[in-house]
């Protein structure tokens, strides 16, 4: 949980890597709000008020086999250290490195580094496989390659789809949920989500969920509760950051 300022909101963002011996981890921030592009301002040097962590529950990892890796825009850096332990914990790994389009795609020579086998799918087919996640996905389990288990990270439509893929087949899948998330443990409710028709905090109990049993309507509605007052802040962030410019 990371708060830019002394009196910005705390967002909950995902270590894409760490150097115990430096003492640093990694974030990888795309701008999307207020408080992640008034993260991606900061210049070298320059400090942030305050981060907790780490929280949640950590990623299982075992020798499943054949795993596949798909990472959904930014969601690829929380794929790539996974893809990493499930490469170091014996798996056969396969990776699906999705984004808009080419100029979105991140992580490439890290994620063919700890692949066996690496796509890259853009949808507007500017860049490797013209397509979605799910389609390349779906290629693999047509051509009759025994798939032993599926971790999707990106946005919630995409990870929807994904586990509808996998779903007929039983493959067991495995979803990062990054719902509203406030103080980070537990207590404010904010990351309430339905699993197995039960309500778990994605904050203290996941991220990481089984995808076939996560009520992703209800995820997505409770994701867009705030989208107006998120694009109003967005706005009055930009038109400061613009008065700045002529100042």
């Amino acid at each position: 949980m990371i708060r830019v300022s002394e009196h910005g909101e705390r967002i909950p963002l995902t270590i894409a890597g760490s150097d115990p011996e430096k003492g640093t981890i990694t974030l990888i921030v795309q701008g999307m709000g207020k408080s992640t592009r008034e993260l991606n301002l900061k210049e070298a040097g320059e400090s942030i008020h305050d981060i907790v962590g780490p929280l949640g529950t950590p990623s299982h990892i075992e020798n499943f086999g054949t795993a596949v890796s798909i990472g959904g825009g930014v969601g690829t850096a929380i794929a790539y250290p996974t893809a990493v332990a499930l490469k170091e914990a014996g798996n056969y790994v396969i990776t699906i490195n999705g984004a808009r389009t080419k100029e979105l795609v991140i992580l490439e020579d890290e994620m063919r580094a700890v692949s066996d086998e690496a796509y890259i799918t853009t949808d507007d087919g500017s860049y490797g496989f013209h397509g979605f996640v799910t389609q390349k996905l779906q290629e693999l389990i047509d051509s009759g390659k025994a798939i032993n288990y599926v971790l999707a990270i990106g946005p919630i439509p995409m990870m929807k789809a994904v586990a509808e893929v996998t779903r007929p087949y039983g493959i067991p899948t495995v979803v990062s949920l990054n719902p509203v998330m406030v103080d980070g443990t537990g207590m404010c409710g904010g990351c309430r989500v339905t699993v197995d028709n039960e309500i778990r905090f994605a904050c203290v109990d996941g991220p990481e969920f089984d995808a076939h049993k996560v009520d992703f309507k209800n995820l997505s509605d409770r994701n867009r509760m705030y989208l107006q007052e998120e694009q109003q802040s967005v706005e009055a962030f930009s038109h400061k950051c613009r008065l700045g410019q002529h100042q």
